[in-house]
């Protein structure tokens, strides 16, 4: 559809345009030609309104020439020019014939004019080309704009289900590892293992494929996680868990904390003769959300291969998802690795 006609408003402000040029048209051809205003104006009026619509026909002309055909849009343009306001004037004086009948005379006042309404014509619809050929271009510029928001919105969404992809397997094979380390030594441990893994690789395909999760069923993962571990480390694995009863409705991304507590395990209490206690607090303030996970390690004990691949997963989630609305910090005193999250408390991602 014409860009002109697509809204109501638009019909009504490109007529308003056109009566005003009916006003000054009127206004010349009553000064240069000695007609007196009111039949100039009742020439002026209809001619500007049917010129109007004729004006809207290069816009399908200018789609297939192109500002680039800069010869050949001249050519065309040029002479739909002239062929259009050779129509105009034939269309005026059929018009002043009609209104001789209550204007006396009035086809023979106006015919010496018919040269100026030419120009004017021609004027007038090679206004109207430009016209087109702007609007072309803020419609060109828009569309471009709307495929670029697509195609960062789709690039987003790929980096985030690669990103998401890497969490299960990565989590599965560590956890595969321990549990054929565990079945050497203690077969029921192994086997118990294997049941609560199953129970949370179950609870990852229903909340893991999603958007968004509530921050209850987030942290019912990272638990579930967590029980994996225990069945391996027994008493080695503490877990302390502290959380506000109003952040438990928080929207976050789902398996954001399992990189986190598995990290805390890996690198972590797995490295502790004693082991230790990793602590998970949630706090909501002022509409953000503030996640701790605070574990003990060895400071001497030899570091881990691809150390830090789920802290970097993990930031450069938050990074897709919330921009510069989400941050990760971590810490080191010696003895404890804290890692802290800040990202909004939203209703949906």
């Amino acid at each position: 559809m014409h860009p002109l006609l697509a809204t109501r408003g638009r019909i009504t402000l490109y007529l308003l345009v056109w009566l005003m040029l009916a006003g000054m048209l009127g206004y010349l051809l009553s000064v240069t030609g000695r007609i007196p205003l009111i039949e100039a104006e009742a020439l002026a009026l209809p001619l500007c309104l049917v010129y109007a619509f004729i004006c809207l026909a290069p816009w399908y002309l200018c789609r297939v020439l192109p500002l680039s055909q800069l010869p050949k849009l001249l050519l065309n343009h040029t002479a739909a020019a002239v062929v259009v306001a050779l129509l105009w004037i034939v269309a005026a004086k059929v018009l002043a014939l009609g209104l001789s009948r209550r204007f006396a005379q009035l086809d023979q006042r106006f015919s010496p004019q018919l040269p100026l309404l030419f120009g004017i014509g021609v004027l007038l619809y090679l206004l109207a080309v430009a016209l087109h050929y702007v609007l072309l271009s803020v419609e060109s510029s828009k569309e471009a704009e709307t495929r670029e928001q697509a195609a960062r919105t789709m690039a987003k969404e790929a980096e985030l289900k690669a990103l998401k992809a890497q969490i299960n397997p990565h989590f599965l094979f560590n956890s595969l590892n321990s549990i054929s380390a565990l079945a050497t030594v203690d077969g029921v441990r192994a086997r118990e293992m294997c049941i609560k893994l199953s129970d949370f690789l179950r609870s990852t395909l229903s909340l893991g494929e999603k958007q968004s999760i509530s921050l209850r069923d987030e942290l019912a993962l990272a638990k579930a996680y967590l029980d994996v571990e225990q069945v391996r480390f027994g008493a080695r694995l503490k877990v302390e868990l502290e959380t506000d009863e109003d952040c438990d409705d928080c929207v976050v991304p789902p398996l954001f904390l399992q990189p986190l507590v598995e990290n805390a395990v890996k690198h972590g209490i797995a490295g502790l003769v004693d082991g230790g206690t990793i602590r998970l607090e949630a706090r909501c303030r002022d509409g953000r959300l503030h996640v701790k996970i605070d574990n003990q390690f060895d400071p001497e004990a030899p570091a881990a291969r691809r150390h830090g691949l789920g802290l970097q997963n993990v930031r450069n989630r938050l990074r897709a998802l919330y921009e510069n609305e989400a941050r990760i910090e971590t810490e080191n005193t010696g003895q404890r690795f804290v890692v802290e999250v800040d990202l909004p408390c939203a209703a949906h991602l």
